[in-house]
């Protein structure tokens, strides 16, 4: 059975009008949580195009770029975008949640920022209200404003493409220190570690971008230090 084969069975689920976000209470064990990690993603999208007040091409792209979408599963993942874009439940409602969901496990929680923060670009533009969206998801999921930052050099044009913001660390730490961060999000990147935290197969490849950046980021820091 495919995700959104999945996807549209946990939505029949749902009693006549009950809300979206109920849907964050029931799917917290495997294999289940991959679809509550889709239905999470859009409906935050949702919500945050709401932010802006746009949806664009590039938005709606920019779904297919993080999960694989059928044309037969068009329909799903419409009715998932759209029942997020009706429900009166708020943003902030979706967060808190998606975070009583994943508990503590902050690595999942920044995959799905991520894919956040790449609909927020897929545009080419980044609206203040998605900004403070964004803050405030992250602020909801418990993430540090450290990581926080470095996800959003690592996606945001105008942030500061600093090195060590991007990693995450302070410039005063030694290359060692830098080296063991670096080796940590390289292995948190990793595909089988992705899957193994309940990521649908389809959002797996974000980890390429990511691992660009990460890599990047610590050839210039070291080459600063070998310099």
């Amino acid at each position: 059975m495919s995700l959104w084969s999945r996807i549209t069975e946990a939505l029949a689920a749902l009693a006549n009008g009950e809300s979206l976000a109920t849907v964050f209470d029931r799917l917290r064990t495997p294999p289940e949580r991959s679809v509550a990690f889709a239905i999470a993603v859009i409906a935050l999208s949702a919500k945050m195009a709401k932010a802006d007040g746009l949806v664009t091409r590039d938005e709606v792209t920019a779904f297919r770029e993080v999960f694989h979408i059928a044309p037969g599963d068009e329909p799903g993942a419409a009715r998932v975008f759209n029942l997020a874009r009706q429900d009166v439940a708020g943003y902030e409602d979706y967060a808190a949640r998606i975070k009583r969901m994943f508990g503590d496990e902050t690595a999942t929680l920044c995959d799905l920022l991520e894919g956040l923060f790449h609909i927020a670009l897929a545009d080419g533009d980044y609206h203040p209200a998605e900004d403070a969206f964004l803050s405030r998801v992250a602020e909801i999921f418990g993430i540090e404003e450290t990581r926080f930052r470095a996800l959003r050099s690592r996606y945001v044009p105008d942030a500061d493409p600093d090195p060590y913001a991007i990693l995450g660390v302070d410039p005063g730490m030694t290359l060692p220190e830098i080296r063991k961060v670096w080796r940590g999000l390289v292995r948190e990147s990793h595909p089988d570690r992705m899957v193994a935290r309940g990521l649908p197969q389809e959002a797996v490849k974000m980890s390429e971008k990511r691992l660009v950046a990460i890599n990047r980021a610590w050839e210039e820091i070291s080459g600063r230090h070998a310099a």
